[in-house]
């Protein structure tokens, strides 16, 4: 099975290939789109510019496309980018948005490839216990939900950030795995890594209640 990855290095995209290739799946291509607007619908905005590097990290064939980030139009671009590849079909980290799920697999209807989300529905405790488990070197990098503080920033997800997210979702009703947007991650280091992603000099911006954190430079090591 051959078979693209829609890539912003965050765990659920990075984690999502981990699975394949345990399937015995080829990952030929990883497709990343750099959204213009902070806000965009389907793709991430957050430190997307390090997926060039993420990408070689892995060893795996980046494509990148710039987007305006229009609702619905954004999607055209996606499009663009899968129907000249060869592939069987496309992997996406996708939890519990349907928002997404369903617009991945129209796209993929019109081009006749298959579209799989192996963290689909998952439990989501147990998908961020095991991406630890796996080995992945995962910070967060965003906070933009109720329960959190600039702190949160640079943390690196371990057991005990895993059960201080627990006892947010208790308090604030939030997605553990941070899936309703309520956190970001960048993941620098895994199991599936031929090199791994020093950061050398960074940023933070915090406005009232939320906040990110900004990679100014970083190297493969």
């Amino acid at each position: 099975m051959k078979v693209a990855s829609l890539f912003s290095g965050g765990k659920d995209s990075v984690f999502s290939i981990y699975i394949a290739k345990q399937w015995g799946w080829d990952i030929t291509h990883l497709v990343s789109i750099y959204p213009k607007k902070k806000d965009s619908w389907m793709f991430h905005n957050l430190n997307i510019d390090q997926t060039e590097k993420i990408a070689q990290a892995l060893d795996i064939y980046h494509i990148k496309k710039v987007t305006e980030g229009k609702k619905e139009e954004e999607m055209l671009d996606l499009k663009e980018i899968l129907k000249d590849l060869d592939i069987d079909g496309i992997i996406s980290g996708a939890i519990a948005s349907e928002y997404q799920r369903t617009r991945i697999e129209k796209i993929c209807h019109d081009l006749k490839i298959k579209s799989f989300t192996p963290l689909w529905h998952k439990n989501q405790t147990q998908i961020i216990k095991e991406q630890i488990k796996a080995g992945f070197k995962i910070m967060i990098v965003g906070v933009f939900a109720f329960g959190f503080d600039k702190n949160w920033l640079g943390k690196y997800i371990d057991n005990t950030c895993i059960n201080d997210l627990i006892l947010l979702a208790e308090k604030y009703k939030i997605n553990v795995a941070g899936e309703g947007g309520e956190y970001e991650t960048i993941t620098l280091d895994g199991p599936i890594f031929k090199k791994k992603i020093i950061i050398d000099n960074f940023s933070i911006k915090w406005i009232r209640d939320s906040g990110f954190l900004t990679i100014e430079k970083s190297h493969l090591k």
